[in-house]
């Protein structure tokens, strides 16, 4: 034990002393992201917020044809602007990004309607343009409006009830909570708490084993009285120890910044309090032993820094893709998913987002499936350090 306790200090020692990379896995993915990721969520929301309470303005052709619909128009807050030439020029002016919508009111919209005709109105717009996605649906919402409006007098006048066109009335009971309502928006944490688990050990994962053989040192570390075993061990102690300090930034990152963020305008709650961000650290933690010594192994097989980069660049994809396919068809835990390193993590971490009741069986097969694997891949890194092709 003394020995692989001189390994790990021994590398501790010289990836502190590499203080840009260390600087760059501990506060540029930990810290700096959460921040960003904050920011950006919170002025959508403020964006989409004040969006529907402002005044936008709405380009017409031919407002004089349709006087009634364009004071109620105004009455949703929407401000008629003088519009293009014609239909052409209103579908340039918006293919050009030069305006978000057009109206075109044809100038028999009035005779139409008083003949009982469905009237047509042209509305012009670029669906693949989000930039305007708010004020097209402002606008669309407003027309609809009108039209049931205007089919109500209508019938009112002629003594139908217009309740007889609306044989179903559907009340929506939302029975979700303001803390599941936030695991929307919040699921994808777990993603960005493994990835910055990965950033935060990759640079020692590489240095320690395909640095030392660039370097040359490799072979004069392999002839000390240290087994092979203790150094590899060593080793990948030391990268858990550096994973773990990210991810633990991460966590505490996002828990201050969170407290900045106006979710509470949505009807949303993060259950996402210091309680629940260290245990999201005791579930996440045994990740860090999968990862180093997957990186170790990845690491182990190239013959430079440079390509050890390129490898674990593309590796430390590999851990999280179970996240994103489960994220879009939306599965729901089940115990033989417990099994799975990182999807069980981020399975778990879901419901105590949601402040769902967690399964403590989930939570211990989550657990000990994951160091049993990261045991295994330690294994097979001791095995592969006993080739004298590891040289070189």
């Amino acid at each position: 034990m003394r020995a692989l306790l001189v390994v790990f200090l021994k590398e501790i020692i010289d990836n502190l002393r590499d203080r840009r990379s260390m600087l760059t896995a501990l506060l540029g993915m930990p810290i700096a992201f959460p921040v960003l990721f904050v920011v950006l969520i919170s002025f959508q929301i403020e964006r989409n917020i004040d969006s529907t309470e402002e005044m936008i303005e709405l380009p017409v052709i031919g407002a004089e044809y349709a006087p009634n619909l364009m004071r109620y128009l105004e009455s949703r807050n929407i401000d008629i602007v003088a519009g293009p030439a014609d239909g052409a020029a209103a579908a340039e002016a918006v293919q050009a990004g030069e305006q978000d919508v057009v109206l075109l009111i044809p100038g028999d919209f009035g005779e139409d309607l008083a003949g009982m005709i469905p009237a047509t109105v042209e509305l012009y717009l670029d669906q693949s343009d989000t930039s305007g996605s708010a004020d097209i649906g402002r606008v669309r919402d407003a027309l609809f409006g009108y039209n049931q409006t205007l089919a109500g007098i209508r019938l009112t006048a002629r003594g139908v009830n217009p309740a007889l066109l609306r044989p179903l009335n559907i009340d929506h009971i939302d029975v979700s909570t303001p803390s599941g309502r936030a695991a929307i928006l919040l699921g994808m944490l777990s993603y960005f708490f493994l990835f910055a688990l990965l950033m935060g050990g990759m640079y020692l994962a590489i240095d320690a084993t395909a640095g030392e053989r660039e370097r040359g040192s490799l072979e004069p570390l392999l002839s000390l009285p240290v087994t092979r075993a203790h150094l590899i061990v060593g080793k990948i102690a030391a990268t858990c120890v550096f994973m773990s300090i990210a991810l633990a930034l991460c966590l505490l990152s996002f828990f201050v910044s969170l407290q900045f963020m106006p979710l509470e305008q949505l009807g949303m709650t993060p259950n996402f309090s210091l309680i629940v961000a260290f245990a999201a650290f005791l579930l996440l933690f045994p990740f860090a032993l999968v990862s180093a010594a997957l990186m170790t192994l990845f690491a182990s097989f190239t013959k430079s820094y440079k390509e050890a980069q390129t490898w674990l660049g593309v590796g430390v994809l590999i851990p999280t893709m179970p996240i994103l396919f489960v994220s879009i068809l939306q599965v729901q835990p089940r115990f033989e998913f417990m099994f799975i390193p990182p999807l069980s993590q981020h399975l778990i971490l879901v419901d105590m987002i949601s402040n769902e009741p967690v399964n403590g069986l989930h939570v211990a097969v989550s657990v000990l499936s994951t160091l049993a694997v990261g045991a295994i891949l330690t294994w097979i890194c001791v095995r592969l350090y006993h080739r004298e092709a590891l040289l070189g």
